[in-house]
């Protein structure tokens, strides 16, 4: 016993070294990611990991996928396709703190039976995925995207995060944001996008590397006509807070 307490005395400043060095990277991971989400309340988002981690994807399959990314304002957007991925991806987007736990609840209800998981993020959950960290499925990526989502709540205002949404999101392979996808499949901006071609834009984002809006397939387009009918209950005045900020 006497020998193992001699050890462990001599460990004891090794081991608050370690509590030292955890205790600082935790302090300053809080401190470093509310700066970083502080700057993007009004600072373009150029890079995300989530085209770091394609192009990589592509380069080990030995595709070569060039990136196509262009950052515009929201007011460059056309509003058909502001409503159009709300209808599809977040009806409740305007009204929720970032969270819809009515739909957690159903998914989780739903993939007890299901093979096929059923998702439940919102727009805000989706918009802090993209921007700071990695597609995965595991629990640390699911906790750091509560606490990104919760931090990007308080710090942008709803047109921010759906700016930011729209400009980061993949649209087909090496494709990401309205303006870049709009560009490569209509060759028109993404502020001249009629109706039906938002709509077709936002029925492909369950899996936007599979589908094309341009040769929409039978579900792509009942996930259109879905879209549709979630704009007519949901009504034209829902959606003026984004006009009106």
């Amino acid at each position: 016993m006497g020998y193992i307490r001699r050890e462990f005395a001599k460990a004891r400043p090794y081991f608050g070294k370690i509590k030292k060095i955890v205790l600082l990277s935790i302090a300053a991971f809080f401190i470093g990611s509310f700066l970083l989400v502080s700057a993007y309340r009004w600072l373009p988002v150029y890079a995300t990991p989530l085209v770091v981690l394609r192009t990589i994807e592509y380069a080990l399959e030995g595709k070569w996928v060039p990136i196509s990314k262009d950052w515009v304002s929201i007011d460059e957007i056309s509003p058909h396709l502001q409503r159009a991925v709300i209808a599809s991806e977040d009806p409740k987007f305007l009204s929720h703190n970032g969270f819809d736990f009515e739909a957690i609840a159903k998914a989780i209800d739903a993939n007890k039976r299901r093979k096929v998981k059923m998702g439940a993020s919102t727009i805000s959950q989706q918009t802090a995925k993209n921007v700071f960290l990695y597609p995965s499925r595991t629990y640390l990526r699911k906790g750091l995207e509560v606490y990104f989502t919760v931090l990007i709540e308080m710090l942008w205002d709803k047109r921010r995060i759906l700016e930011v949404y729209l400009n980061v999101i993949e649209l087909g392979p090496g494709i990401y944001g309205a303006e870049a996808a709009a560009t490569h499949f209509w060759k028109k901006p993404s502020s001249k996008l009629s109706l039906g071609e938002a709509q077709l834009f936002a029925a492909i984002l369950p899996n936007p590397r599979r589908w094309n809006p341009k040769r929409p397939t039978n579900f792509v387009l009942r996930r259109r006509n879905f879209i549709r009918r979630n704009l007519v209950l949901l009504g034209h005045s829902y959606f003026r807070p984004l006009s009106d900020s």
